[in-house]
């Protein structure tokens, strides 16, 4: 498979990445413990060697997880992409939501990204990974109780002392993204991108081929909506938060059918499903490097795998971008 460069950097990822929010639990209604650890293993088994974490995802539960999925192999032979800067330990820093652990507990979830707290959580994700070095050390949210230039600093300190290869950002705007690189050359903005939520077309995108930075795009599925597998009848599971998305109107679930309906035929073509031809448009999309898709199992990663095998024609993709532009989404 084919690498690219993760912005000005060296590191060298791949042009899907396993996304292991699911794999935590947190919001997505569970998941099992033996299916999340093979779905990792077979992600790495067929040549997407790229992993993106977080510590609260599952609240150390993905990275613990996929620490145990790749030991043994190689540590030069995958990335891992990982975070910092939520805080549900304490409730020091800018108060962002409740929410419940794993165990149903109820847990208050805060921004924090002070020097201090970047430094220990860096150490908590390395030993849940079980490595000595994080490749891309992310921001999950802005925190506005820290400096951006504290934040980056510290990042910048880890670099220096060899825990962290480089520095990227998550659901930065434009003005954000360009106060951290006043202090840190950051490599990336992590940001939620689809086919039916693109703001980022506007701004964020522009700025990241003007400053040589790659984007790496969450939920280019939306969260599954865009698997055509969600009609008005689906029960989620409890915990399931996507059930209170605007997203999953009832309204919005029969638009966002009738614009797949609109790609089968290019699906058809190249005996793909309309998911796979929805991830491998996002591939093709200015700066999208690495593009993060989930997993909860080992099926999953082999169908998300197999939206590279093709590849879109212009026709093709005029067609799909036609169908998009003609897209709206219901309030």
């Amino acid at each position: 498979m084919q690498l690219k460069n993760l912005g000005t950097s060296q590191i060298k990822v791949t042009p899907l990445a396993f996304g292991a929010w699911a794999i935590g639990g947190w919001m997505w209604g569970g998941a099992e413990e033996s299916d999340a650890l093979r779905a990792i293993r077979a992600s790495y088994d067929h040549g997407i060697t790229t992993i993106d974490t977080a510590p609260v995802y599952g609240f150390g539960k993905s990275e613990e997880l996929v620490g145990k999925a790749m030991e043994g192999i190689a540590r030069d032979k995958y990335q891992i992409l990982t975070k910092h800067g939520l805080n549900w330990q304490s409730e020091e820093g800018e108060f962002f939501f409740d929410t419940t652990s794993n165990e149903c507990k109820p847990l208050k979830i805060y921004k924090l990204s002070s020097r201090k707290k970047v430094k220990q959580e860096c150490e908590d994700s390395l030993k849940r990974l079980k490595t000595d070095y994080i490749d891309l050390l992310q921001i999950h949210w802005a925190d506005a109780t820290t400096p951006i230039s504290e934040t980056m600093e510290a990042v910048a300190e880890l670099i220096k002392e060899g825990k962290v290869r480089a520095g990227g950002v998550c659901n930065y705007n434009v003005q954000q993204v360009e106060e951290a690189r006043k202090t840190l050359k950051i490599v990336s903005n992590q940001v939620p991108y689809s086919m039916v939520n693109r703001g980022i077309e506007k701004d964020v995108v522009p700025q990241a081929l003007k400053e040589g930075m790659s984007i790496v795009p969450y939920s280019p599925l939306q969260r599954g909506l865009l698997t055509g597998k969600f009609n008005s009848d689906y029960k989620f599971n409890g915990g399931d938060t996507r059930a209170d998305s605007k997203f999953y109107s009832q309204e919005n679930r029969k638009r966002v059918t009738e614009l797949l309906d609109k790609m089968k035929s290019v699906a058809d073509a190249h005996q793909a499903t309309v998911s796979q031809v929805v991830i491998n448009w996002t591939t093709r999309q200015p700066a999208m490097d690495c593009v993060l898709v989930g997993a909860r199992n080992e099926q999953q990663v082999i169908d998300n795998i197999q939206s590279l095998s093709f590849v879109l024609s212009e026709k093709e993709l005029n067609q799909i971008n036609t169908a998009i532009s003609e897209f709206v989404l219901a309030d």
